[in-house]
């Protein structure tokens, strides 16, 4: 593989453009002075040479102060990525990111988890970047521009072979390579680097330099496949959090020199009762010192850190689990009347609004709890919420600012609940006896419905079908604005950033679409043939998209990228 072009570091400091000196020029004497001075002309030429003086002074050190700042910006500029880094591409950068006011995060009220008008918005200003699956606790920002304009392949990892290997489920062993559902990687800058971090399905997670494709720590081997997406501690930390497919989910360290260590880990059979399996698809939030988690154990998990550092400056946790939950009742087990009635997991991520935590499991019941008694120390979570979907619910919930929820649901089971709700539905938390604001169907065949985690863009829902048909809902009344049709199974999640979705299908071709106009079907802005199905959900950052497939390979795409997919013509199929 040849070398990447290196794009200039966006962490740079900029020059500062946006300042002016002030100087104040009314130095001169007023006429009134002047009348009274008459008489003593030689007196005031004399002043008036002696202001001359302080002007031009003036004048010359104000240019001199210029030229020190500017030389001042230029030289803070970050080089960490490349000393011939381009000042000009580096303040592009970051006026992109600050005329797009979703790129300041919005923080809690007093008492509050997770601010309601946070959708949409970056979660940390303490770590700027896409932290866990969907961005944020609502599951609702994608990523930061500029987005690329015509993207190439930068570099791809790894760069012989694929990130694969086998394992067991339900008695079925099988080989899984790359990245698939969810898959959305992590992208953060740390001392002066721009970190990408994913699980993938070689059992690793993996801590890659995103301008240069290296590692910068070696792969953290799990126990099985990590199907899930990782999470980033939001509040500096120097932790990452992943679950596997081996029973655990794990909190590792990344501040030791050389690797990447467990400092603990949350077994699947730690709760109980359990149904269903012992994986961790979801992708954990850490608000206020707690991890909430849930697992395909079929338990909702809230777990005290106790984050903090050793007197050796290494951080340190002491994590106690003070609250889980079954996601089922029997009254979702009896609704389901034997039809697959003991698949209980929590396969998406869990969403915050407010002090509330919202998930949906496999047999359609999606849940809220108020957290705020436990965090308060004034009692324990309390169920505020209860709505039966009718069928197996993987994606992750969106939350809006105004607290709707919105979900997608699969159609399998083929029950008359699926019909009376839809497969992707708008629900108002505040009306829990009757929370069904729209629905839209989609039973078009015996297996069908959403494994799209639905995206939410300026007055439109954006999600895929299983059967390959991206669409637009109008967010006030659930009605179609437009749909495209890709080759399917459809399940990575949509991604919009400045006016731009990214979206990829399972022949391995990811493409963007101008979506400025939510009313007309998007053109069509490019395509670029990766192969493999295109599972994982991508991530846009500061002019690259990072994203992973099922050939195997992990993929920086950028507008200065000089390769081409080494799997381009591998024609990979959807897994679980």
């Amino acid at each position: 593989m040849t070398d990447p072009q290196h794009p200039n570091n966006p962490d740079g400091a900029g020059s500062p453009d946006g300042y002016q000196f002030q100087r104040d020029r009314n130095l001169a004497p007023s006429s009134k002075q002047v009348a009274q001075r008459r008489r003593l002309f030689v007196a005031c030429g004399l002043v008036a040479v002696f202001l001359i003086v302080l002007v031009v002074g003036s004048m010359l050190s104000g240019g001199k102060s210029n030229e020190d700042a500017t030389q001042s910006g230029a030289t803070s500029t970050s080089t960490s990525t490349a000393e011939s880094a381009d000042a000009s591409t580096t303040t592009e950068l970051k006026k992109s990111a600050l005329k797009d006011p979703l790129q300041v995060a919005v923080p809690p009220e007093s008492g509050q988890l997770v601010n309601p008008a946070s959708s949409g918005h970056m979660w940390s200003d303490e770590v700027p970047g896409i932290l866990t699956f969907r961005g944020n606790p609502t599951r609702s920002y994608f990523g930061r521009g500029p987005v690329p304009k015509a993207p190439k392949v930068a570099w791809y990892y790894p760069k012989d072979g694929g990130m694969c290997s086998s394992s067991s489920s339900k008695g079925v062993t099988k080989s899984w390579c790359g990245m698939g559902w969810t898959g959305q990687p992590a992208v953060f800058n740390r001392d002066g680097r721009l970190w990408v971090v994913f699980g993938a399905y070689d059992g690793a997670v993996h801590f890659m330099d995103g301008n240069t494709g290296e590692d910068i720590l070696p792969p953290f081997k799990t126990g099985d496949i990590i199907k899930g997406s990782v999470t980033v501690d939001p509040n500096g930390f120097p932790i990452v959090y992943s679950g596997s497919r081996d029973s655990y989910y794990r909190a590792l360290a990344i501040d030791r020199p050389g690797e990447a260590v467990e400092l603990w880990k949350l077994s699947a059979t730690a709760v109980s009762p359990t149904l269903w399996n012992d994986d961790w698809d979801g992708s954990g939030l850490i608000l206020d010192d707690y991890l909430l988690e849930g697992g395909e154990n079929s338990q909702f998990h809230m777990v005290k850190l106790n984050r903090g550092y050793a007197a050796d400056g290494l951080v340190t946790v002491d994590p106690k689990l003070v609250f889980n939950a079954p996601s089922w009742d029997q009254q979702v087990i009896s609704d389901l009347a034997g039809n697959r009635a003991k698949e209980m997991s929590i396969e998406g991520s869990v969403a915050v609004s407010g002090n509330t935590v919202y998930y949906a499991n496999s047999g359609g019941l999606v849940v809220g709890w108020d957290l705020g008694p436990q965090v308060a120390g004034t009692g324990e979570p309390k169920q505020t919420f209860r709505f039966w979907a009718g069928d197996d619910a993987d994606a992750s919930i969106a939350i809006d600012a105004e607290g709707f929820l919105y979900v997608a649901v699969e159609y399998e089971r083929g029950n008359a609940r699926s019909a009376e709700v839809g497969q992707l539905m708008k629900l108002d938390p505040k009306k829990p006896d009757d929370p069904l604001v729209w629905k839209y169907d989609d039973r078009v065949a015996a297996t069908a419905g959403f494994w799209t985690s639905p995206a939410l863009y300026k007055d439109v829902v954006i999600a895929a079908t299983n059967g390959g048909k991206l669409l637009a809902l109008d967010r006030e009344t659930g009605a179609e604005r437009w749909t495209i049709k890709l080759p399917g199974p459809t399940w990575q999640s949509p991604v919009t950033v400045e006016n731009t979705l990214i979206y990829g299908d399972c022949n391995g071709v990811l493409r963007g679409y101008d979506v400025s106009d939510t009313k007309v079907v998007p053109p069509q802005l490019w395509e670029l043939k990766l192969g493999g199905c295109l599972e994982a959900t991508p991530a846009v950052w500061e002019g690259s998209i990072f994203v992973g497939s099922r050939g195997g390979k992990f993929f920086a795409l950028r507008d200065d990228g000089k390769l081409t997919s080494p799997t381009e013509n591998l024609s990979v199929g959807a897994g679980e």
